[in-house]
């Protein structure tokens, strides 16, 4: 029944398919700009802790994030999975601290 193609069911289909991939494409250039962005200001907020002596572990400020970004979720991206991976993107912007030696005790928060 399926010659391989991409099963449109009118002929504009497999256009606005390439037209949507192309925009998902645009924009995951830009998270990853914008995450690496993220990761660069974490370690720049972490050295300057480390410069006015504060502990550079801060699980305050990494409950306010949670909080700000599921605040800011309108959908539709689940909240659960939506905060896993800002769960992530603050371990491993700890692991980057980690790896510049930021927090000299080991301790560190992005």
């Amino acid at each position: 029944m399926s010659d391989g193609s991409l099963g449109s069911k009118d002929s504009t289909e497999p256009g606005e398919l390439e037209a949507l991939r192309s925009q998902i494409d645009d924009l995951d250039v830009q998270i990853v700009r914008l995450l690496n962005c993220r990761a660069r200001l974490g370690l720049q907020a972490g050295r300057a802790k480390v410069r006015n002596g504060w502990p550079v572990a801060d699980s305050e400020r990494e409950r306010e994030v949670l909080v700000r970004v599921a605040t800011a979720n309108d959908g539709p991206m689940p909240q659960d999975a939506l905060l896993a991976l800002y769960r992530q993107l603050i371990e491993t912007i700890k692991q980057l601290e980690e790896l510049e030696g930021i927090g000299s005790e080991g301790d560190t928060n992005g």
